[in-house]
């Protein structure tokens, strides 16, 4: 399988490489390109790749602009971190759509997708099984409205308008509230990544969750992290991934 990747930052494609390559050692990355043009002239100047995968937003503007240029002759996985582009995906060569940060388990859930639905050497790919499979991924979610957790000896019920940030010590995971209760949380952070509305709370690291409410103060930290501020505050420090930086700049900014 030869693959395109269309993703303008250079972290995120190496990255992505790098999960191609966990996920199939016989896949190949046979080029990347990271804006509108550059994916334009490399299309019209190479062999279609089998697949490519795609970031929705792109340096010089939505990866969408592509398909309006040129010809692209081959199935497409999206990329992106907003669901809102979804509708969008349907129109074009879409396989799936992964949100990011992407994982090793649903880049590969995907390529399986794609050898099942591609058929026979030089038969049509079957786009309605991928739209269908596409929509029926897509049907709204229900997010978590509250918390049920131990205070003491007894039961608790927080909304989730009530929680400004979750987090991990590496054994036990916790939310604050707004007005600096603590609480263990039993669920990892991977299964709260499933419950937490994106729009109100971004998963900055590994070990935290943030809301839009919390975040008091921005700066910049080496290594292209950024360190936050964070009401009501913790006796740690608070570091935006540098993999991540981007798309919280544009989540904050929404």
């Amino acid at each position: 399988m030869k693959l395109l990747l269309i993703e303008d930052e250079e972290l995120a494609a190496k990255k992505l490489q790098k999960t191609v390559a966990a996920v199939d050692a016989a896949a190949e990355v046979v080029g990347i390109t990271d804006s509108i043009r550059s994916s334009v002239a490399w299309l019209e100047s190479h062999p279609a790749p089998d697949l490519i995968l795609m970031d929705i937003e792109l340096a010089d503007g939505q990866s969408f602009e592509i398909f309006n240029l040129t010809e692209v002759k081959c199935p497409v996985i999206f990329t992106t971190s907003y669901d809102e582009f979804a509708l969008k995906a349907f129109k074009v060569n879409s396989v799936d759509y992964l949100l990011k940060p992407i994982q090793k388990d649903e880049l590969g859930a995907a390529l399986d997708k794609f050898r099942k639905f591609r058929g026979t050497p030089g038969q049509p790919v079957n786009f309605d099984s991928f739209i269908r499979d596409l929509q029926h991924k897509l049907q709204p979610r229900e997010y978590r409205k509250r918390f049920l957790v131990k205070q003491g000896q007894k039961l608790v019920s927080i909304a989730l308008g009530e929680i400004a940030y979750f987090f991990s010590d590496g054994r036990l995971n916790f939310f604050k509230t707004t007005d600096n209760r603590t609480f263990v949380v039993d669920y990892t952070m991977d299964e709260l990544s499933e419950m937490l509305p994106p729009e109100d709370y971004f998963r900055i690291s590994r070990s935290f969750f943030v809301s839009i409410a919390c975040v008091d103060k921005i700066d910049d930290y080496f290594g292209n992290r950024l360190l936050l501020g964070l009401k009501p505050p913790i006796d740690k420090q608070v570091l935006v991934s540098r993999e991540r930086v981007t798309e919280f700049k544009r989540w904050m900014g929404k």
